[in-house]
C-alpha cells in the first residue's frame, strides 16, 4: 500500500477565517498552517503562470519535509495547443518545477484538458511520448469520448493516471492506469 496524500486545490483563501485559519492568522502564513493540517495541495495558479524559483522556494520552506504539491499545467499546453506538438512547451514547464523536485515535494502534474476536446488517440499518443523523466503525470478528460479502451492502454504503457474527476455533468470511468490514483472530489457532498 502506497501513501495518501489529502488535500484541496489551494490555500490562499480569506474567507476560510475564522472556520479553518484562526481570525488573526497573515496570508503570508496560510500555506504553513494549512499543511501543518493536510499533506498535499493543487497548485491551480501555474495553470496561468509559470512559478519563479523564489516563490517554489518560499512554498518549499513553508512546508514539512513529506508534503506535496499537485501542480497544475500550463494552458498553452493543455488549452492552447490542446497538446499538439507541446513537446518543448511540457520540458520547459516541468524544468520550471525543479526545486520543487529536488526538494522531494513535487506530486503529479495535471494535464486538464478542456471540455471541448474530442478523443483523438493520435493526439494523445504523441503527447505521452513526449513525456519524459520521472515526473508523475495524470491527465483529467473532460469530454466523455475519452472515455475507453484504447486511451486507458495508451496511459498505462505510460504510467500516467487517469485523473478520477466527479462533477455534477462528467463521471469518470474508474480506471488506474499508474501505480498511483489521483481523485479530484469536487462536489460539495
Amino acid at each position: 500500500m502506497g501513501k495518501v496524500f489529502c488535500g484541496v486545490s489551494g490555500w490562499a483563501y480569506a474567507k476560510w477565517k475564522p472556520d479553518f485559519y484562526p481570525a488573526k492568522l497573515a496570508s503570508t502564513k496560510f500555506l504553513g498552517y494549512y499543511s501543518g493540517r493536510l499533506n498535499s495541495v493543487e497548485v491551480n495558479y501555474t495553470f496561468r503562470g509559470f512559478p519563479t524559483e523564489k516563490l517554489l522556494g518560499n512554498w518549499i520552506s513553508a512546508t514539512p519535509p513529506d508534503f506535496k504539491f499537485a501542480i497544475k499545467a500550463h494552458q498553452s499546453i493543455t488549452h492552447i495547443k490542446r497538446l499538439k506538438n507541446v513537446a518543448e512547451d511540457t520540458a520547459k514547464f516541468i524544468a520550471s518545477l525543479k526545486p520543487l523536485q529536488e526538494a522531494n515535494k513535487l506530486g503529479p502534474v495535471l494535464f486538464q484538458l478542456p471540455p471541448n476536446l474530442k478523443f483523438d488517440l493520435k493526439l494523445l499518443q504523441d503527447f505521452l511520448a513526449e513525456l519524459t523523466g520521472k515526473t508523475l503525470c495524470m491527465i483529467e478528460f473532460r469530454e466523455p469520448s475519452w472515455f475507453v479502451e484504447d486511451v486507458f492502454s495508451a496511459l498505462t504503457k505510460r504510467n500516467v493516471a487517469l485523473c478520477l474527476a466527479e462533477s455534477d455533468d462528467l463521471a469518470t470511468r474508474d480506471k488506474h492506469t499508474a501505480d498511483f490514483c489521483y481523485l479530484r472530489l469536487r462536489k460539495e457532498g
